[in-house]
């Protein structure tokens, strides 16, 4: 296939805005896969923070950077995302690079746990203040559960109103596929 898949186009666009040294946020830990993506992108001399409101998420994340070598480079919160702009020191705002969400459940975990919309527009807004100029949000929308189509059908009308002199939004997804397959708005600072 020609087309990136989401997962891989996700991390494209945080590859193109994503340099050593860069600081970085991973706003739903998850098992960590991100957290380390971004880990080996911003380097020794970059930083990631990362937030997540399950044990179970700080603890696979923490793992997994551990098994890596990886953890120094990383600040974890075992907090929720709507909390970045108090938890993240003030001396990183305004270098903000890249965040990434991958919102829903966590995978493997209770499913009964989910990301919500005002808790992410929160977060979405917060970032939007502390952030770089040109630097990029992803949110990696997984709606195929109940929670999930609330909370796409929240973000949806709330990005779609972001001012355009101060943000370009892009929805990137297969419209063609069953079972609502998950897919991508970025969010680029101006």
């Amino acid at each position: 296939m020609k087309l990136d898949g989401i997962l891989p186009f996700a991390r494209q666009l945080i590859e193109k805005t994503v340099s050593h040294g860069n600081c970085v946020v991973d706003a739903t830990l998850g098992n960590g896969h991100d957290t380390l993506f971004l880990a080996h992108l911003i380097g020794e001399s970059g930083m990631v923070f990362g937030f997540d409101i399950q044990e179970e998420a700080v603890s696979n994340t923490q793992k997994r950077l551990l098994d890596e070598q990886l953890a120094d480079r990383v600040t974890l919160f075992h907090k929720g995302h709507e909390h970045i702009l108090t938890s993240i020191p003030e001396s990183h705002h305004g270098k903000i690079k890249a965040a990434i969400f991958n919102l829903g459940y966590l995978p493997g975990g209770d499913k009964s746990i989910v990301t919500t919309p005002s808790t992410t527009i929160s977060a979405i807004k917060q970032l939007l203040e502390i952030m770089a100029p040109e630097s990029i949000i992803v949110l990696v929308i997984y709606h195929g559960h109940q929670e999930g189509a609330i909370e796409r059908d929240a973000l949806l009308p709330f990005v779609k109103h972001l001012d355009q002199k101060a943000a370009h939004v892009l929805q990137y997804q297969f419209i063609n596929q069953e079972n609502n397959p998950p897919f991508i708005i970025a969010i680029e600072k101006r």
